[in-house]
């Protein structure tokens, strides 16, 4: 039976069960496709995947596809998603990384972007490669040009972690003892590399870690930091070995979650908080005026705040790497940040990189004497809900009957990215989401007091569920 890709084919990338909804044959006529739709043949394809069973048959599989549409694959190994994005950007080429980021083991999938990191998604040419692909696979054949491309293999890790050095110095900051999740994912590989002595001069820091052995069956727990019991061998071993800091990443590394020294969560919207407030001051010795940073509608109301307040604008945005990435182009902001723990960079061609805002925390807290736990409570002043999916048959009832009892009150109403409602006076707001591909809806919310945040969010929440 033919594979039906619109299973698999997200709004931003490729997620699929392996052997069922992704197969070594519909990835062949993927990287046939991916050649055919960008018009690359005679060009450098660049492939590459994580440390999951199936990401090397995959990684072969595109590459035959893509040569025998005349595309020239360079094969990069072993990689986290942001190395794809790092020799996307110096390489000027486009490419694909294999991998299901934080999904359980069974899944696989193809992370694309355009050359210069640019990337892919539905509205930008992923919908006419799933199409143009499942042509191929109802034809059950790819055709191939006169001059098939050729594969060459290159390892791209040291410049890399070299790349990533000189965008933060971490040389002289006082020694760190850290910890490392990398949950038996990419990081495992990357960490040794940038934040160690693997491959550059050894830096200020202890290094503790904490499953780096590269293992797509995820034995010890799954590598999703954003669900809080993935965290808890972290806050365990922070809390055992008197650690300045600990640091979890996902399993294709593009995204970081960082744990204080007493074992707390760190909010990503303090993390981006707290990068801006770094970029933004670095923009200015080097002669920006007001540089532009990025973030999402459900970021905590103090980012716009300490962006203000450090000389910079706050652009506000949807939640969703290419809506970030496509405002950071058009903004041609210094950074942008994400309530998930993405983290987007100007000097990192405006992809995510969980590994440059690990480091640029690192800068922050060894570049002064305070523990991590008071350093992040200055971007922290607000209490919030975090993420609370409820199960709604009709997500569009229940989130008109939540607006309809909010319209009369003093408030600002905006649909964005599914509702927002904000208090006029500026002491809370609240948003609800509909998932695109599950029965829920996400709320989050955030208000000047935990009463209050509570006060909303009961309401909010009963409104919801009364249908």
């Amino acid at each position: 039976m033919t594979i039906d890709l619109s299973a698999s084919f997200k709004a931003y990338d490729v997620r699929g069960l392996v052997d069922e909804t992704i197969t070594e044959e519909s990835v062949r006529a993927v990287g046939a496709a991916f050649v055919d739709v960008l018009g690359l043949s005679g060009q450098t394809v660049l492939v590459g995947g994580d440390m999951r069973a199936s990401s090397g048959d995959f990684t072969a599989a595109f590459t035959q596809g893509a040569t025998s549409r005349g595309a020239n694959v360079t094969q990069l190994g072993l990689i986290s998603t942001d190395m794809l994005y790092f020799a996307s950007g110096t390489m000027d080429a486009p490419g694909v990384v294999f991998t299901a980021s934080h999904n359980p083991a069974q899944y696989n999938g193809m992370k694309m972007s355009k050359a210069g990191a640019v990337p892919l998604s539905a509205e930008t040419g992923l919908e006419d490669i799933r199409d143009a692909a499942q042509a191929y696979l109802d034809a059950e054949e790819i055709p191939a040009v006169d001059e098939p491309g050729s594969v060459e293999l290159t390892n791209i890790l040291s410049q890399y972690s070299e790349y990533l050095r000189s965008l933060v110095d971490l040389s002289e900051i006082r020694p760190l003892k850290v910890v490392v999740d990398a949950a038996n994912g990419m990081s495992g590989l990357t960490t040794g590399a940038v934040l160690g002595d693997d491959l550059l001069a050894g830096l200020p820091l202890e290094i503790t870690p904490l499953f780096f052995e590269l293992d797509g069956s995820f034995p010890n727990h799954p590598a999703n930091p954003l669900e809080s019991e993935n965290l808890r061998d972290l806050q365990a071993k922070v809390r055992e070995t008197g650690a300045d800091i600990g640091l979890a990443f996902d399993g294709d590394a593009d995204r970081c979650f960082v744990i204080d020294e007493l074992g707390e969560p760190v909010s990503p919207s303090a993390v981006t908080a707290l990068v801006a407030r770094r970029e933004i001051t670095r923009a200015q010795a080097e002669g920006e005026s007001t540089p532009v940073v990025i973030h999402n509608l459900i970021t905590s109301r103090a980012v716009p705040e300490v962006v203000e307040q450090a000389g910079g604008r706050a652009v506000e945005t949807r939640v969703g790497h290419s809506y970030i990435k496509a405002v950071m182009a058009k903004e041609e902001a210094i950074f942008g940040g994400e309530h998930s723990a993405h983290y987007y960079f100007r000097d990192f061609f405006n992809a995510d990189t969980g590994m440059l805002a690990a480091m640029h925390v690192l800068a922050s807290l060894g570049h002064q004497d305070r523990p991590l736990s008071e350093l992040a409570a200055e971007f922290n002043p607000y209490s919030a809900s975090g993420e609370i999916n409820s199960e709604v048959e009709d997500k569009a009832g229940a989130a008109e009957r939540v607006e309809a009892a909010f319209t009369d009150r003093d408030v600002e109403i905006s649909h964005m990215d599914g509702l927002t409602v904000r208090a006029t006076d500026g002491t809370w707001w609240f948003n609800l989401r509909p998932s695109n591909t599950e029965p829920f809806l996400r709320f989050n919310g955030e208000a000047h007091s935990s009463e209050q945040m509570e006060s909303v969010r009961d309401e909010v929440l009963g409104l919801v569920t009364q249908g």
